[in-house]
């Protein structure tokens, strides 16, 4: 299913259906359409066909099979198709057309019947939004064409139908609703969930799509909706406040991990931080280092070289005042021994006495002889 679909380009872009050759010559109702993140079903939104003649009027009219040339025009619609036979108020809630699936439309019948053959459009987005369902868990996912490389918008042309009736209360001004038609997941998609819109490729589906002269169903048409969607489609998570009809958020396109508050967002600052330190040499990231030998701890301090503690402060310098004087040194008192505390001599001096002057006497004993 297709139920939320982004289209937020400027509305002059749109008209221009960029990425895909169509040719719109006119917009009808413009003015009420505004570009959106978040497009809900009861929605307005542009979509694609062709008519014959004038100005709108009568649609079984203007897709008749006259002599005129067609005219691709682009026309605010409601999203949620309310066939023309409604008569009275109309619960939209109730009618669940918002999808039209493209087996109901191949195999006939239902109230797609009168309507197929005659009404259909295409639907211009700048991708889709799924749910991908996990137990009780509900994650979404964005869906848009696979971006080429040089920074284009282009678009989804989706296959619709349309049909207009006249609101109980408003005469003579019918109001036109659509409905985007599915089929089933293509492989690369099936794992997010079974259908998925059937998309426009090329300018001749898109002249078979939107070609009602014949004013019937063909085989062609059949054969259309049959092919699988093989193109390269972008396809990741978003955030889940676009489950919330009413709110509006670029972020709802964007991979929920580049959001501002995303895990890639948070690595990317402190890259840019890190750059940045290292361009300037007056600032030191703080970090922990650690010692490969012994295992220690060394925090770096997000200060100035030239304001960051020295480990070994510098000797200071110290003004007369603050030098400390240093008292003079007191002389020595001399000793003086008194005669009475004089000590006696040693034994030893004594013999040492003794025995110098029996040396004395010898020598002048000899010296006589």
């Amino acid at each position: 299913m297709c139920g939320r679909f982004a289209l937020h380009i400027p509305r002059g872009q749109i008209r221009r259906v960029p990425g895909n050759d169509v040719g719109v010559e006119d917009w009808v109702n413009e003015d009420e359409f505004e570009p959106r993140y978040n497009i809900a079903p009861h929605t307005n939104a542009p979509v694609i066909h062709r008519i014959r003649g004038g100005a709108l009027g009568n649609h079984d009219q203007q897709a008749g099979s006259s002599s005129t040339m067609p005219r691709t025009v682009m026309q605010t619609m409601n999203w949620g198709l309310v066939p023309s036979w409604t008569k009275g108020s109309v619960n939209v809630n109730q009618l669940n057309t918002t999808n039209a699936r493209s087996e109901n439309l191949i195999e006939g019948g239902g109230m797609w019947g009168s309507i197929k053959g005659k009404k259909r459009c295409i639907i211009p987005i700048s991708g889709y939004y799924e749910w991908l369902t996990k137990g009780k868990t509900k994650i979404p996912h964005y869906m848009k064409h696979h971006d080429s490389g040089d920074g284009s918008s282009n678009l989804m042309l989706l296959a619709g139908l349309y049909d207009c009736y006249y609101p109980e209360g408003e005469t003579g001004k019918p109001k036109y609703t659509f409905s985007i038609v599915t089929t089933s997941a293509n492989p690369s998609l099936s794992w997010l969930h079974e259908r998925m819109p059937v998309i426009l490729r090329s300018r001749e589906e898109i002249d078979i799509w939107l070609d009602t002269s014949s004013q019937t169903w063909t085989e062609e048409l059949s054969t259309l909706l049959k092919q699988e969607y093989d193109a390269p489609i972008s396809c990741y998570a978003v955030p889940t406040e676009v489950g919330k009809v009413g709110l509006q958020s670029a972020s709802f396109v964007e991979p929920v991990t580049q959001r501002k508050d995303g895990i890639e967002a948070m690595f990317s600052k402190q890259k840019a931080k890190q750059k940045e330190d290292a361009s300037n040499p007056d600032v030191i990231s703080p970090k922990v280092k650690e010692s490969e030998s012994s295992q220690e701890f060394s925090l770096l301090a997000l200060v100035s070289p030239s304001k960051r503690k020295q480990e070994t402060p510098e000797p200071e310098t110290l003004d007369s005042s603050s030098v400390p004087v240093t008292p003079p040194k007191k002389k020595p008192k001399k000793e003086f021994s008194s005669p009475s505390k004089a000590k006696s001599p040693s034994k030893k001096a004594k013999d040492l006495e003794k025995a110098a002057a029996n040396t004395a006497k010898i020598t002048s004993f000899f010296g006589k002889s």
